[in-house]
């Protein structure tokens, strides 16, 4: 049986041979195409890649702090986590004209509550729509907990899902959610749970094995809490690309051997989903090869 990281190899071959270079956003344009599907059997252990080492810890900080409903880097900074600091940067330079290194920036936000409450926020980004959304009239619906709810008292329901896509709040948002509608299914007559990810946006070489992983995570998580266990995830990606300053660096980890993917470890099982810390959390036997570098395409 052919190893399934195969399956995210033959999509970075396919965008270099098949995809449409296409201009974008950042400026530094795309290969692309429009339509891709994965799935990994999490039974068959942890889908995170081996052939090129992912930087999982850094993957589930990040996932635990949108289901906590975090929005404001100095969070994530705590924890020595600097992946969403380029967006609030951008913003400050261009708003004060001051050349602030990231260093510098990111110390003034750790230092200074207030400093990291005026420039440190991302606007009403993931965790905000997942845990706070707001209706016309007033409410705020926590769209994990209902989740939650209906995994446990409705299992069979086809509305076990949430979304990240408020139209009416993505102009203050840094970025738009590209991971932005989650789906649940319990399989009839059985305690396994499977869950899915739409994303409108994929990055492939960056972006994409995280997604993978933090589905995974998620899937798990969501398990342990409603008494499942976790079975298959499946990822639909829309527009799907590899920037054009990738390509080198895809074309290397083309050429790579996948190795057995690890096992996930949920060392304590606290009274919610929200309780998880990053130390309740380990993978066993991961030994990918070694990190390919590439730029954050802002």
């Amino acid at each position: 049986m052919q190893h399934p990281e195969y399956q995210y190899l033959t999509l970075l071959k396919k965008l270099i041979e098949e995809g449409d270079e296409r201009t974008d956003r950042t400026g530094v344009g795309t290969k692309a195409l429009f339509g891709h599907t994965l799935r990994f059997d999490l039974a068959a252990g942890f889908p995170v890649l081996t052939t090129k080492r992912v930087f999982w810890k850094t993957a589930f900080k990040e996932m635990l702090w949108m289901l906590g409903g975090g929005t404001n880097i100095r969070e994530l900074l705590q924890q020595n986590v600097r992946i969403w600091t380029d967006w609030p940067l951008k913003k400050y330079r261009q708003a004060t004209g001051e050349s602030i290194s990231q260093e510098d920036f990111e110390a003034r936000v750790l230092a200074d509550e207030s400093f990291a409450l005026e420039w440190g926020g991302l606007g009403p980004v993931y965790g905000k729509q997942w845990r706070c959304w707001k209706t016309c009239d007033g409410r705020e619906i926590d769209q994990i907990q209902a989740l939650i709810e209906g995994l446990k008292q409705n299992p069979s329901s086809r509305r076990l899902l949430f979304d990240g896509w408020n139209v009416g709040d993505l102009d203050q948002m840094a970025l738009p959610p590209c991971h932005k509608h989650y789906q649940f299914f319990v399989k009839p007559g059985s305690k396994k749970l499977c869950g899915a990810l739409v994303q409108r946006s994929a990055d492939v070489f960056l972006g994409l094995p995280w997604n993978i992983a933090n589905l995974a995570l998620l899937t798990h998580l969501l398990a342990e809490q409603t008494g499942y266990v976790a079975d298959e995830i499946v990822w639909f990606g829309l527009d799907v690309h590899l920037y054009l300053n990738h390509i080198e660096q895809a074309l290397v980890q083309i050429e790579r051997s996948p190795k057995p993917f690890p096992s996930l470890v949920l060392k304590r099982k606290p009274e919610s989903l929200f309780d998880y810390k990053f130390e309740d959390l380990e993978l066993n036997a991961y030994e990918p090869h070694a990190h390919i570098a590439a730029e954050v395409a802002v």
